[in-house]
């Protein structure tokens, strides 16, 4: 692939790269088992649907003294405890949240068609991985996928004071390889920080992976290239060239 005129690609991770959704439900089934087998007729979907919640609405302030292990085991306690009217004890909550931060990552994996593309892409372009989360989630997930080397720089949003759609961390980006905006492209899966964020730090592109199908809502902004999968991503440069 020739490069003219793009010379970085800001990768999302979660759900752009790697499946991290479809991995969290590997992960999830592997709590159900181990709460089957620990609770007597528990209603396990719930519990385990409380969780997922609790991780969607999760606010981690790293300065608060916590670590990002405590406050997820704390949301399987409280799960279990909103969904059984019990106090299910620290040591099954613990469990719970090992057992599912070890399966799923132990599920993600760069598929053998993302890693030929992006070491194809990588002879033609400078990579960036520019992920959210806090430092510890993210970073296991990058040792755990053996990714780093293929990115010129990873940025983790949690390391910094603003993450993903604020302008700063992409002009953070920017600065790391020495490149302007114009000569960038965003890709992600997310509209409201992927797309809305490479749209607000003024990039050349941005690339939304819709693998759900569908159009953005009237409130959200408009990518501007859609793709179902990222491997379809050689076709969007080669209209860019």
């Amino acid at each position: 692939m020739e490069n003219r005129g793009i010379s970085v690609i800001l990768f999302d991770l979660d759900n752009t790269l790697v499946d991290t959704a479809g991995a969290g439900k590997v992960a999830i089934h592997k709590v159900s088992e181990l709460l089957k087998n620990k609770l007597d007729h528990a209603n396990i979907s719930d519990i385990c649907e409380r969780f997922v919640r609790k991780l969607f609405e999760e606010t981690f302030d790293p300065s608060s003294g916590q670590t990002i292990d405590r406050v997820r085991i704390n949301h399987w306690h409280e799960a279990i405890q909103e969904a059984e009217v019990v106090d299910p004890g620290q040591s099954l909550a613990s469990d719970c949240y090992y057992t599912w931060k070890t399966t799923r990552l132990q599920a993600l994996a760069l598929s053998p068609e993302v890693l030929v593309l992006l070491e194809d892409l990588r002879c033609s372009y400078k990579l960036l991985l520019l992920t959210n989360g806090d430092s510890q989630t993210q970073r296991e997930k990058i040792e755990a996928l053996r990714c780093e080397g293929l990115f010129s720089a990873v940025v983790v949003g949690g390391e910094h004071d603003e993450q993903k759609p604020a302008a700063p961390i992409f002009t953070h980006c920017f600065e790391l390889l020495g490149v302007k905006p114009e000569d960038c492209i965003m890709v992600g899966d997310s509209l409201d920080t992927d797309i809305q964020g490479g749209y607000n730090a003024g990039v050349r592109a941005t690339v939304w992976i819709n693998k759900r199908g569908g159009f953005p809502s009237d409130n959200t902004v408009t990518p501007d290239y859609t793709i179902s999968s990222v491997l379809d991503l050689p076709k969007v440069l080669d209209n860019l060239r």
